[in-house]
């Protein structure tokens, strides 16, 4: 099948998956709110369940966090998928893999998509330089030019109080394993 061909038909699910996955993070706020007066949290952490590794990015600590991470999530990942859906999977299962650790060992609990931001942030920061193509270059300069200014706040220093820094690095941190990872494997699309 052509590229163009296979590009074409992915174009639904790359242009839905993003707002279903905000749509999932917008539906479990408003039930936290309505039902259980924000005390619905679904963060990890230790002591948590296996399966809040994949709740955490949903999970928000009110819609101010929601909203704030909304603005930055949805454009950060058109970018990642304007050049492929199986990139915007691999960063997406980076930042789900270094997770592990923070369930595992950090001491507070952890939630909200800003993991993934940065994930998506590190993902397009490094594959122009790997890739050293025209489109993944641009999307480097871009992701830097847009939300480079996001990236102090990957150092505790530069943190507020209550926000999950080694969220942010971990999620950046599996950003950049995506985008290694995806050089290092062959153009599964461009085979005949």
């Amino acid at each position: 099948m052509p590229i163009r061909a296979a590009q074409t038909r992915s174009l639904p699910i790359r242009t839905l998956l993003p707002l279903l996955l905000l749509g999932l993070a917008w539906a479990q706020e408003l039930v936290d709110q309505l039902m259980f007066g924000g005390g619905w949290n679904l963060a990890m952490g230790p002591g948590q369940p296996w399966w809040t590794l994949f709740t955490a990015p949903f999970s928000h600590g009110g819609f101010s966090h929601l909203i704030a991470n909304s603005l930055i999530f949805l454009p950060l990942s058109y970018l990642v998928l304007s050049k492929g859906l199986r990139d915007y999977l691999a960063v997406w299962i980076g930042v789900i893999l270094m997770e592990v650790p923070i369930w595992l060992f950090w001491p507070r609990g952890s939630h909200g998509m800003s993991g993934v931001i940065y994930g998506l942030m590190g993902f397009l920061i490094v594959i122009g330089f790997l890739e050293r193509r025209v489109i993944s270059i641009g999307l480097t300069i871009l992701g830097i030019a847009l939300y480079g200014g996001y990236l102090p706040s990957l150092l505790p220093w530069n943190t507020p109080a209550g926000v999950s820094w080694v969220g942010h690095a971990c999620g950046f941190i599996g950003g950049v394993i995506a985008a290694g990872a995806i050089f290092r494997e062959p153009n599964l699309e461009s085979n005949p």
